[in-house]
């Protein structure tokens, strides 16, 4: 089990899931460093989070620590990094955050689970087409967008889902919801895929937000 401290924050990883890239990011400090700094730009006192995609808890933990453990979800798909995740909250004084199993998928998906491929990185494992046959695919529960979100009533989301994000940004959002933190995953999808992503947002309400957009993590903010 390999130990890393980033920015405060201790984050256990099994030696299985570290992969050459996902180990400089880690050792560098540079893990998830743009979600991170969003977050820290616009996280406020009476925020509630929730975090799609929590991967092995860094962000969760980092919201928990500023808005507290009981404004906070984490929703992580693969199965593998539940017992990983409650680890590094439970490590950093945030074991009060709630962790919910599954994958989230548009309204319109019609089932109650859905296919899952995990990889070795395990901040790469994403929701893979039915007809998919690979190793290490499998499912898992699906988490319809809309019922989640009214369940939480979250006034952040923190989504970084591996491609998933294209289908839920073309959809309606509920109120509750001020601020989107997205990582976007450009090489799964063209230009004109994008577009559309943020067409929907628009639609929905959101505008780009400058402060806190970097690279491939993009900052919406609803207006009012």
């Amino acid at each position: 089990m390999a130990q890393f401290e980033i920015k405060g924050i201790k984050v256990r990883v099994p030696d299985t899931y570290l992969t050459p890239q996902l180990s400089k990011a880690l050792e560098s400090g540079n893990y998830e460093w743009n979600e991170f700094a969003a977050i820290g730009r616009h996280l406020v006192k009476g925020d509630t989070v929730l975090d799609i995609g929590a991967g092995a808890g860094f962000i969760s933990t980092r919201a928990a620590h500023m808005v507290g453990v009981d404004n906070v979800v984490s929703v992580e798909a693969s199965p593998e990094m539940l017992p990983i995740i409650r680890r590094n909250l439970n490590l950093n004084a945030a074991g009060g955050v709630e962790l919910v199993h599954g994958a989230v998928v548009p309204d319109s998906f019609e089932g109650d689970n859905v296919v899952f491929k995990v990889e070795k990185g395990f901040w790469a494992s994403h929701i893979k087409p039915v007809e998919t046959n690979a190793a290490n695919v499998i499912s898992v529960p699906a988490l319809h967008f809309t019922k989640l979100l009214e369940k939480y009533k979250p006034s952040v989301v923190i989504l970084d889902i591996e491609g998933g994000e294209v289908d839920i940004c073309q959809q309606d959002w509920p109120s509750c919801v001020r601020l989107l933190i997205m990582e976007i995953h450009t090489g799964r999808y063209p230009p004109s895929t994008l577009k559309a992503m943020f067409d929907g947002l628009s639609r929905a309400g959101f505008t780009y937000m400058p402060w806190g957009t970097q690279g491939e993590v993009v900052v919406q903010q609803r207006v009012v």
